[in-house]
């Protein structure tokens, strides 16, 4: 095969000249139509880069119909009156190093990603997940046709009724409504809740899709710094009281990307001034369930006239598992009800019953039990091993899935990051979660990817060699 080794020059991304290489090489007919391409391992071999950037090449190639894959057997060039005249080489998705790494944390191409969002699937009982699967699938209560419930599975509702209570909150049937996610949660919720032009208050650092999603509804933004201590409530005040924000978007226990839960005193006075303002909370509970101790939930201390709750199961059970809930006032989830029917939003009572069985059968408490202690363990010595490359976690690790780590003096987490996905290392840097400069000082780390002596080992090579580049 007549490929050959490129001379990477700087200024452009690896993984665009290998396109521009490749591609030219097909439409020249140096590769000839219907070549079966070198196996990824070569190509890796052959330019020198990770396996993750020629992955990425090798998509890019096949989304521009200049090549096709075939199950099993690899990458060949396509006819090239398959490929769209019309249709520019250029990849359609952003190219920024941001949008990337996004798109890099939730693919599966055998890096390793310390940066990922979930958990691995090693980490997962899916024995149990699988044998409720086969269950649900075979009871008389599956319904093959017809649509599900508005408001979701009323099994399923009544069980989460169950678990609110367990966490001091009374609530009525009628003010659970299930969702596909929590993505979607937050969006029906912003849809009903928001007017354009409404001013949204946003932790900072804070889970990036929600300026994404603020941004849809032409929501102003306005950031609070919130760090591993909690948020400085005079600041609060001031811009509760200059800004007017409707909705303050937060997440009370184990923040995304800081760790950070809010104690009870932190709570009380969070809910007294947004109260006072007239800031309505919708409070994203997505990690609750891994916190060993949970203090009172926001909801559970103010109601749902003051907070709209929100949670899932896909960080616990799994990434492919996204059923989620809101829990509103009666009036606020009729609406909700109203707008999954009008929006095609209605969830799948398959996924809503296979669900309700682990939560009722006792499957879901069990591996969620085992996680909590699993990741307590995980954590400490990630955090130990960070300390030794000369990162500084920044707090006492105490649970949860995420640790916010400050790097060395002179690292830059973007340049960190575009060097570990050359190496099918797959990092977050902080400008992933926030625009404040100082972001550029943090990464945040998985603990259950990262416990892994080669994630380690990659890292501390990554910073060796930052460091030696700054010396240059």
């Amino acid at each position: 095969m007549p490929i050959s080794p490129i001379a990477f020059h700087p200024g452009s991304p690896k993984v665009q000249q290998i396109v521009e290489s490749l591609s030219e090489a097909i439409l020249q007919g140096t590769i000839p139509a219907g070549s079966k391409l070198p196996s990824i391992r070569e190509l890796t071999r052959l330019f020198g880069v990770g396996k993750f950037t020629v992955i990425d090449a090798l998509d890019r190639l096949r989304g521009c119909h200049l090549v096709s894959s075939r199950q099993g057997r690899g990458f060949f060039v396509s006819p090239l009156n398959a490929a769209p005249t019309a249709a520019p080489l250029a990849d359609l998705m952003p190219q920024d190093l941001i949008s990337i790494l996004r798109r890099s944390l939730i693919a599966d191409n055998g890096a390793m990603r310390p940066g990922s969002g979930h958990l691995p699937e090693s980490w997962l009982d899916t024995d149990a997940y699988r044998q409720a699967m086969r269950a649900t699938v075979r009871s008389p209560l599956l319904r093959i046709s017809g649509y599900g419930s508005p408001a979701g599975y009323l099994p399923l509702r009544q069980a989460l009724q169950q678990r609110l209570s367990l966490q001091g909150m009374t609530v009525q049937l009628e003010q659970i409504v299930t969702t596909a996610n929590t993505v979607q949660a937050i969006d029906m919720l912003l849809r009903l809740l928001l007017r354009p032009g409404d001013t949204v208050l946003l932790d900072d650092p804070c889970y990036f899709n929600f300026h994404a999603n603020l941004a849809l509804h032409g929501a102003s933004v306005v950031t609070i710094a919130r760090n591993t201590g909690g948020i400085d409530f005079d600041q609060l005040e001031t811009l509760l009281a200059a800004r007017k924000p409707r909705i303050y978007l937060t997440t009370s226990l184990l923040h995304n990307p800081t760790g950070h839960s809010f104690t009870p005193a932190q709570s009380y006075r969070l809910l007294q001034l947004t109260k006072q303002y007239g800031c309505h909370i919708v409070e994203d509970d997505l990690y609750g369930d891994l916190h060993s101790s949970p203090p009172p939930r926001l909801a559970a201390l103010a109601g749902f006239d003051h907070v709209s709750y929100l949670s899932g199961f896909s960080k616990v059970l799994s990434a492919n598992t996204r059923a989620s809930y809101v829990v509103a006032t009666p009036d606020l989830s009729a609406k909700l009800c109203h707008l999954k029917l009008m929006s095609g939003g209605i969830t799948s009572e398959l996924l809503e019953q296979l669900l309700c069985r682990m939560l009722t059968e006792g499957s879901y408490g069990k591996h969620r039990n085992r996680l909590v202690v699993r990741l307590l363990e995980s954590g400490a010595r990630v955090a130990e091993w960070l300390r030794q490359s000369g990162c500084e976690p920044a707090h006492s690790f105490d649970g949860g899935m995420f640790i916010w780590a400050r790097l060395p003096a002179g690292i830059d987490a973007e340049e960190l990051a575009q060097r570990g996905l050359e190496q099918d290392l797959v990092l977050a840097p902080g400008t992933l979660f926030s625009r404040n400069p100082d972001a550029r000082r943090f990464m945040r780390f998985n603990v259950a990817s990262s416990d892994d002596a080669g994630v380690a080992h990659r890292f501390a090579m990554l910073l060796s060699q930052a460091r030696a580049a700054s010396r240059v």
